[in-house]
């Protein structure tokens, strides 16, 4: 069983990275396997302010540098290549990537979730030429611009606030009449000159010649529909669970993952953590936890498997 790792986890972001730092202190020979690069969607928010032991708030690409030194500290070992199929054989996982096929007595699947998108006229057309869904990213492009924010949850807020550093005016866009996100950012969102505020509107169109130039909103109560010049629009809506390459028997109708608190899954041996889960509270401090939960419970597995079961 040389060949064979204890532990294979899927996806470098915080729930990953945390599963790392719990299986290598705990001894067990674990191999991560991230598709692009790690720390998922933290390093793209500029000010994390609700992660513990950071009063003044930390950047996220800064969180995710601390987060895989530590993980490395412990002996983390890591390949990047996108993970297409994850089988159970005679009580192993085998991991295919467009490259390899890894071996390994159990998984734990924390590969995120990408962007959802609005799915309207112009959308995928003036991607990165207008529309954008990283405010980090392409914020200082549009200094003294008018931007558009798509979103009321707290991302579309926090986004919104940081790209008011930039733009002329920034007016959030939101389908209800109140936002989603948590009081202490409607505030500050409120208390901001350059933030304005469209309720009960939903985008229908994006519009533009070669970059974007307005926005088609509808009313949903009065069905009014209103066309507003623009130069970017920043879409913060939700995410959707990466599970292409996953077991649709283990997924929920929105395709996320379904595990109980153990953050197993219905196949023995396969967890899961992070935005990837079902029901997931999709914040870091969240995938965190689920990642330190899936590697306790995990090492109990390897340990039954290994006859090493502590009774």
């Amino acid at each position: 069983m040389n060949d064979i790792y204890d532990l294979i986890i899927i996806g470098g972001g915080p729930a990953g990275l945390a599963a790392s730092i719990y299986s290598n202190r705990a001894g067990y020979d674990t191999l991560v396997i991230e598709k692009v690069g790690f720390g998922g969607q933290m390093v793209l928010t500029d000010l994390i302010d609700n992660y513990p032991g950071f009063p003044d708030g930390i950047n996220g690409f800064e969180l995710h540098n601390k987060m895989v030194k530590q993980a490395e500290k412990f002996g983390m070992k890591s390949k990047i290549e996108p993970v297409t199929n994850i089988e159970k054989k005679d009580n192993i996982f085998l991991v295919k990537t467009t490259n390899n096929l890894f071996k390994a007595l159990t998984v734990i699947i924390a590969s995120g979730a990408k962007y959802r998108k609005l799915n309207i006229p112009g959308e995928s057309k003036f991607s990165s030429r207008g529309v954008s869904y990283c405010a980090t990213c392409d914020g200082p492009f549009f200094k003294g611009k008018d931007i558009i924010v798509v979103g009321g949850g707290d991302t579309a807020l926090t986004e919104a606030m940081f790209l008011s550093k930039f733009a002329k005016t920034v007016k959030i866009i939101h389908r209800r009449d109140r936002f989603r996100a948590v009081k202490s950012l409607v505030d500050q969102a409120k208390n901001n000159e350059k933030i304005n505020f469209i309720f009960n509107s939903i985008a229908t169109e994006i519009k533009g010649d070669n970059l974007v130039k307005s926005i088609v909103l509808k009313n949903n109560k009065t069905n009014e529909i209103n066309e507003i010049n623009i130069d970017g629009v920043f879409i913060f809506i939700g995410l959707v669970s990466n599970t292409d390459f996953v077991d649709k028997s283990i997924l929920d109708e929105d395709n996320h993952i379904i595990t109980d608190i153990c953050m197993l899954t219905k196949i023995e041996g396969l967890f899961a953590a992070g935005d990837v889960r079902s029901q997931a509270f999709r914040q870091i401090v969240c995938a965190v936890a689920s990642g330190a939960t899936a590697s306790e419970y995990a090492g109990k597995y390897i340990d039954k498997l290994k006859g090493n079961e502590y009774k």
